[in-house]
This record gives C-alpha cells, sequence and structure tokens, in this order.
C-alpha cells in the first residue's frame, strides 16, 4: 500500500534508498556464494564455514518471510511497481531467477567445499 501522504518524490527517494541497500545486501550474498567454491578448492574451510553461516542465516529469513526479502515489503510501501526488479538494482531476468540461479550456485559451491574437505591431508 503506497504512503499516500508523501509525495511522489519522497516515495522516489525512499525507494531508491531501500534499492541501495537491497542491492548492496544482494551483492555481499553473492560474491559469498561464489567465493565458496574457491574458498573449498585452497582449503580455506573455516572461512567457507562462516561464508556458509551466513548464507544459510539469509536463507532463514527468506525463508520465515514467505520466500521474499523482508526488503521487498518495505519497498511495496513506496511503489505500485511489482516487476521482479522493483525493489533491486537488477537486470529483470536476473531479479527474476535469482533465486534459482543463486541456489543452484550455492548448492555447487557446497559441494565443492566438501568434496575438498573429505580429501585434505592427514585424514
Amino acid at each position: 500500500m503506497l504512503q499516500v501522504h508523501d509525495s511522489a518524490a519522497t516515495l522516489a527517494h525512499k525507494l531508491q534508498q531501500i534499492k541501495l541497500l537491497h542491492t548492496a545486501i544482494w551483492a555481499v550474498m553473492a560474491a559469498s556464494i561464489l567465493a565458496l567454491p574457491w574458498l573449498g578448492w585452497f582449503g580455506k574451510f573455516r572461512w567457507a564455514f562462516g561464508l556458509t553461516l551466513l548464507i544459510v542465516g539469509e536463507c532463514l529469513v527468506l525463508a520465515l518471510n514467505g520466500g521474499r526479502c523482508p526488503l521487498t515489503d518495505v519497498a511495496a510501501r513506496y511503489t505500485d511497481d511489482r516487476a521482479c526488479n522493483f525493489d533491486i538494482y537488477l537486470p529483470l531476468w536476473l531479479a527474476c531467477s535469482n533465486k534459482s540461479i543463486f541456489g543452484s550456485l550455492f548448492v555447487a559451491g557446497e559441494l565443492v567445499v566438501l568434496w575438498r574437505w573429505a580429501r585434505r591431508p592427514g585424514l
């Protein structure tokens, strides 16, 4: 529901701030997912574990919010737009496929980490 008492410029500014925050959080999460296989490959298992906890934490937040980022609900207060990328600065195709792309990359990265961990020297 739009905040009708605010001017259009104020609504646009608030939406822009939310989109910037959402994009920054997304970038951290995407970078974490992309870093996992590299960390596993080079035996940085503590770092990989830490990023795994961060990513699983984000997944829990999404799960507890019905599969949506809580910032999506906040952004919805400032616009009637409901395109996949109305709340984040991502291309439409990426915003629409974000969960399946990065979910698959997360699982693949975790498999690399587990495989390298199981084959580490000294076991």
